[in-house]
């Protein structure tokens, strides 16, 4: 992943004559999002979360020539997931973190069009949000800022795919753990030392803005 990063560094420092053009895109994402848990050895079902709001991402984008170029940028995220506690039938939680993410990657293909775009993203938590149902019933609910029940970082990848109006597909999956592993509670517990999950989504994004216009404006006008 090292090489990875570094390889998209160097090709993000060429110089700025090299490119073709740069602008910025502004929209937001619909995500729907999973996790693959294992509490203590055993596996935790979990269902798909759904999350519209409060996912934002400005992109930068350095188009080197037609069909070729880079993107970096700027995300405010809302991403959790929902799992049952399989120690503890009619029990499930569902979790999530408001992250800002610095993604980098690379696009290839017609950009007033279809293209494909993969890159790596780190994104920083700043606020944490748990809520505990137990036969659908909400017992417990809390949010934390900063949280320490959570790494202060997370390394993600992504790939995906632009299609038509400013629309994008695209998946993401989680490299880093969903949990610190070696939090420990005001009580000396250390509640996910056993707790292993990797999320990752899938998401439909859409730009509403190309740099401080909207994007369907400047698509017809050629900007």
């Amino acid at each position: 992943m090292k090489k990875f990063i570094v390889i998209l560094l160097a090709i993000a420092s060429l110089p700025v004559v090299a490119q073709k053009r740069t602008y910025s895109t502004t929209g937001g994402e619909l995500i729907f999002s999973f996790a693959n848990p294992t509490i203590n050895g055993q596996t935790a079902s979990n269902t798909v979360r759904f999350s519209p709001f409060f996912n934002i991402q400005t992109m930068v984008h350095h188009d080197l020539s037609d069909h070729f170029g880079i993107i970096t940028g700027f995300s405010l995220r809302n991403v959790g997931f929902i799992f049952d506690d399989p120690a503890s039938p009619g029990t499930y939680y569902k979790t999530r973190n408001y992250t800002v993410g610095l993604p980098i990657g690379l696009k290839a293909g017609n950009f007033d069009g279809r293209f494909i775009y993969a890159g790596y993203e780190i994104e920083f938590p700043f606020n944490y949000k748990q809520k505990k149902f137990v036969n659908d019933e909400k017992v417990d609910k809390f949010d934390e800022w900063f949280s320490r029940r959570v790494p202060t970082f997370y390394h993600t990848l992504f790939v995906g795919v632009g299609l038509v109006e400013g629309t994008q597909l695209k998946f993401k999956y989680y490299l880093t753990n969903w949990f610190n592993k070696s939090y420990t509670d005001g009580a000396g517990n250390q509640p996910y030392a056993n707790f292993d999950a990797n999320v990752f989504y899938i998401s439909l994004s859409f730009q509403i803005l190309r740099g401080s216009r909207f994007y369907y404006k400047d698509k017809s006008s050629g900007l």
